[in-house]
């Protein structure tokens, strides 16, 4: 039956604190919701290596890679990856892109990034070597901790 009482305070409280609740679950929802699709929306860059990057592959040597990974400020792990490029053959390499492709515990890719590693005004001369330094903040939790996949996406020639 009806009760005439009005509901205690404590009662009150309960309930505004489940509609917060909810407004704050249901706000979370859509705030993901809105970055998935403008993520979904974002073009992927798509670098072909040419036939002509493709044959001057063996004139190129990744020496010296490391990894390494340090806690900044912020209490973000910021893991960095150096080493150098070394140009063994006859053409000037003027700028040279690498996919850094990280994977999960699986072998699964869980993120892959492009980096620029070559891009002096000089660029890279026959004979001539570069160091090189890669910084990232932004791997996903679930990464392998292991040095990534290092693959040559683009080579673009004097």
């Amino acid at each position: 039956m009806f009760d005439p009482r009005p509901p205690s305070a404590k009662s009150r409280s309960k309930a505004v604190l489940l509609v917060i609740v909810g407004v704050v679950a249901l706000s979370a929802v859509g705030v993901a919701l809105l970055e998935w699709r403008a993520g979904a929306d974002r073009p992927t860059e798509q670098v072909v290596l040419t036939p002509d990057a493709r044959d001057y592959l063996p004139s190129l040597d990744l020496e010296g890679v490391e990894m390494a990974a340090m806690d900044n400020s912020l209490g973000q792990t910021l893991v960095e990856i150096t080493g150098t490029i070394r140009n063994i053959g006859e053409r000037h390499v003027r700028s040279m892109r690498l996919n850094c492709v990280f994977f999960d515990v699986y072998g699964i890719e869980l993120h892959r990034v492009m980096s620029t590693i070559v891009r002096s005004e000089d660029g890279l001369a026959p004979g001539a070597d570069q160091e090189f330094r890669l910084p990232f903040d932004d791997i996903p939790e679930g990464w392998n901790q292991v040095l990534p996949s290092l693959y040559i996406a683009e080579i673009i020639f004097e």
